[in-house]
């Protein structure tokens, strides 16, 4: 069963956003971030952003986890504010 990573973050600026998509354009999440697909959410009123990230098994669950935990706060859409493990049992796109 595929895993989800959701964080939440505050003080993220549409500006902050924007910079993210350039980065993100670039390619896919590095080796040691193993996601499978990330959504990043944003509501540019209150300056909040939730990130979703879908991981395939526990050990890149795991691995992402442990790098996303370390990275610099500089490197984040914001100020992290939580962050929570979730099963996907279900999930689907047109």
């Amino acid at each position: 069963m595929a895993l989800a990573r959701v964080v939440s973050f505050d003080g993220v600026n549409t500006d902050r956003i924007e910079e993210m998509k350039r980065e993100m354009a670039d390619g896919p999440p590095p080796e040691d971030v193993p996601a499978k697909e990330i959504i990043v959410l944003h509501d540019s009123e209150a300056e909040r952003s939730l990130v979703i990230l879908f991981f395939d098994s526990e050990e890149d669950y795991r691995r992402g986890d442990e790098t996303l935990n370390a990275m610099s706060s500089s490197d984040t859409p914001g100020q992290r504010t939580s962050v929570a493990k979730y099963d996907v049992p279900i999930r689907m796109s047109a």
